[in-house]
């Protein structure tokens, strides 16, 4: 029969991060004196940090690869000034603005997907050329000047919320979109559990799994009623829904995923089984430039305004949340899951950090030490396993 302390270290990989953030929520909690989780707060910290989420989803298929990319947060300054080009000064309407954007974004990360799949050129120098360029290119699109405001439309895309049908002040739809997540944790949770039993894999006890089970739907309940108290949720939150639940499913579920994943684990034995590595290649890039130009454009519909210093260190928030999410630094190992938490992590922390009157100078240094921290648990556990 399995122990408890057997099933901890099997699953602290998985679960690990999950339990480490939700210690740091009730940390900062008590150190805080309830701010911390107060439905105001707990709002902005989704909405400071939705960007560098939505980057993290991206980042983490080019790191399974063993890979980076430097170039994303001048490519956010860049679709940011192209965005307010095309609205403010042009007078597109917002749709087929942030449409053109993404297709900007796509040609961007496609250039950048062609040097380094088809030519060879590392990576990180591709990347690191392209962080050069469009900061550049964004400071001459703008000729160096903040530029703004947005279309109201354009600024809901950060700054709005979901509607309540019930016109009530206690936001029943928030409440009902809580319940309707945990049943559809208890289905997956259920379905997870069958499917194992009936292929014969180890899997979690049955208190294990209901134990975590009510743990997370005693999260996402108390979650859904604290932004019911507040506006409801954000309407960032139901686009980082969907992409959450779209690209885990593209890493856990398709073809394509598998190859991704085969790639970052060992790119001649991947070439070598068939799997065109250029093509995997040339999309993970590709896709990032659209994913960075969809956080262009949410970053610059929270300020609402373009400016050429977007993005300063965004991609290095990015990676910092992969790595610490469980991101291996070699390749291959990694969930979209665990990006999403590790920046959830780094944010909570910023965020504790701030309400604590803890300066910027040790913001960073302990998110270093805790960057550092996280790569030294994915190298020892390798060791151990070896």
């Amino acid at each position: 029969m399995n122990t408890v302390f057997t099933i901890a270290k099997k699953n602290i990989r998985q679960y690990g991060m999950l339990l480490a953030l939700a210690a740091a929520m009730i940390f900062f909690q008590v150190l805080t004196d309830g701010v911390l989780l107060r439905p105001v707060n707990l709002t902005n910290l989704i909405l400071q940090n939705s960007y560098i989420l939505i980057l993290a989803i991206g980042m983490l298929l080019c790191i399974l690869t063993g890979n980076i990319d430097l170039s994303v947060g001048s490519v956010v300054a860049f679709v940011g000034a192209i965005s307010a080009t095309l609205m403010v000064d042009k007078g597109i309407p917002a749709i087929p603005a942030m449409l053109l954007a993404l297709v900007v974004g796509g040609l961007i990360g496609a250039w950048q997907g062609y040097w380094i799949a088809y030519i060879k050129i590392p990576a990180f120098i591709v990347t690191l050329a392209g962080m050069l360029i469009f900061r550049g290119m964004a400071l001459v699109v703008l000729q160096g000047q903040s530029k703004g405001p947005f279309p109201e439309l354009f600024q809901s895309l950060s700054s709005g919320f979901m509607g309540d049908p019930f016109g009530s002040d206690k936001n029943y739809m928030t409440i009902l979109v809580g319940v309707a997540a945990a049943l559809v944790i208890v289905f997956n949770e259920i379905h997870k559990t069958r499917k194992q039993k009936k292929f014969g894999f180890e899997g979690l006890p049955v208190w294990a799994v209901a134990v975590k089970t009510a743990f997370l739907i005693a999260v996402v309940m108390a979650f859904a009623l604290v932004f019911a108290s507040y506006k409801g949720i954000p309407n960032i939150m139901i686009l980082l829904f969907v992409l959450i639940m779209i690209y885990n499913f593209l890493t856990t579920k398709t073809i394509p995923g598998r190859h991704i994943y085969a790639l970052g684990g060992n790119a001649k034995a991947a070439k070598l089984s068939g799997i065109k590595t250029e093509q995997v290649m040339f999309w993970i890039y590709t896709n990032m430039g659209v994913i960075s130009a969809l956080a262009g454009m949410v970053f610059a519909a929270r300020l609402n305004v373009a400016t050429p210093k977007a993005g300063q260190n965004f991609e290095l928030d990015a990676i910092a949340a992969c790595y610490v999410g469980g991101a291996s630094t070699t390749g291959g190992i990694g969930t979209v899951l665990g990006a999403i938490v590790g920046g959830l992590f780094m944010g909570v922390l910023n965020n504790g950090m701030s309400i604590m009157g803890i300066g910027i100078d040790w913001q960073q240094a302990i998110k270093g030490f805790v960057l550092l921290g996280a790569v030294a648990f994915d190298l020892a556990s390798k060791a151990k396993n070896r």
